[in-house]
């Protein structure tokens, strides 16, 4: 009977773990309903220093106030100052914002820095500020459905240079940040995703995102940036070659990687491994420098396209030791004249001995 009693305790045990392992996996993309056409839409108000380029619809509601256009442009979108259609889109990111902090996290990240990290998806949860220094890489594995969400409970803020990029085949529409307070973008970062703020979002000059900056309650501000609704999902990015010619230490190299399969232009960036001491590579994809020391190395480099859309290449470098004698200085060599005359003056001093002699 014990026997029987265990072996049924068992199986319900096996049953009710994958039951909730299934649940607590099951993240899912909220509806943004109107919302989801805003690259930009605001509670109190809209203000832009430069010429900041908004690709879909800006808006502001319950505010009126939106500053800076011009300069700044609107492309194949319109601008909706505290209208029906401003007001609406509220509505759908307040009922959006709520689904996403409702739904059950996977993985606590509090106390950690995005930066470096490689996610899959899943419910990425900070229960005070987050901070992003670097590349976040998030992969779909293969699934075009693959949905990230993370929930902040206050700020989310990035330093200087930071980027978030989805590969293999992962979508930026599916990338939500619910945001417990604000959101502050560093200068040049490139985001993705849709950043779902209670109160406001910042973006520092030259920063851009691909997704949507919806805020509830206070201002977006704009200094010089790029914002777009992001496309449905990323082509794949290859980046090429593969392989690349052998490396000696102390000599120059040079070899320029090349990416395709997505929208240009391309920023490159070693996101994994080592690379040769003596070597890096440049935003423009050339691999250049001179080795110091020989072995074998093995590195990722990420492409990452205008709408942050990225793709990783492992490459492997082997770097040979110095040749000898490669760097020797080389023996002098003589003209067909000089040997000549070198001959001549050879054969008459062997003719001069000869005659000295017979005397």
């Amino acid at each position: 009977m014990s026997t029987l009693i265990r072996t049924i305790a068992i199986a319900i045990a096996i049953v009710c773990s994958c039951f909730f392992s299934t649940s607590a996996l099951s993240q899912t993309a909220p509806t943004l309903g109107t919302s989801g056409t805003f690259a930009v839409l605001a509670g109190s108000a809209v203000t832009n220093t430069g010429p900041t380029s908004i690709t879909g619809d800006l808006g502001v509601s319950p505010g009126t106030a939106i500053t800076g256009f011009p300069p700044g442009v609107v492309v194949g979108g319109v601008s909706h100052s505290a209208d029906a259609a401003a007001l609406q889109a509220q509505s759908d990111l307040t009922a959006a914002y709520n689904n996403l902090a409702g739904q059950s996290c996977n993985t606590v990240k509090t106390g950690q820095n995005l930066g470096g990290q490689t996610l899959t998806a899943g419910v990425y949860c900070f229960s005070s500020s987050a901070q992003l220094t670097g590349t976040l890489t998030l992969d779909a594995q293969g699934d075009a459905n693959a949905v990230f969400i993370f929930q902040i409970g206050s700020t989310l803020t990035t330093a200087s240079n930071s980027k978030v990029v989805v590969i293999n085949g992962g979508s930026n529409c599916n990338t939500f940040w619910q945001i417990g307070s604000s959101a502050v973008l560093g200068t040049t970062t490139a985001f993705a995703g849709n950043i779902l703020a209670l109160t406001s979002i910042t973006l520092n000059t030259g920063a851009t995102n691909s997704g949507r900056l919806l805020a509830r309650n206070g201002a977006v501000t704009l200094q010089s940036n790029s914002a777009a609704v992001c496309s449905a999902s990323c082509a794949a990015i290859g980046v090429s070659p593969t392989s690349l010619p052998v490396a000696t230490v102390g000599v120059p190299y040079d070899q320029t990687l090349t990416a395709a399969g997505g929208a240009g232009p391309y920023t490159f960036a070693v996101t994994s491994g080592t690379m040769p001491p003596g070597l890096s590579v440049s935003t423009a994809g050339v691999i250049s420098g001179s080795p110091t020391s020989a072995g074998s190395y093995s590195f990722g480099v990420t492409a990452t396209g205008a709408n942050t859309c990225a793709g990783i290449q492992a490459i492997r470098v082997i770097v040979s030791p110095t040749i000898v004698g490669a760097n020797a200085t080389p023996i002098p060599t003589l003209s067909q004249g000089a040997i000549a005359l070198l001959l001549t003056t050879l054969a008459l001093v062997a003719i001069g001995r000869l005659r000295r002699r017979d005397t």
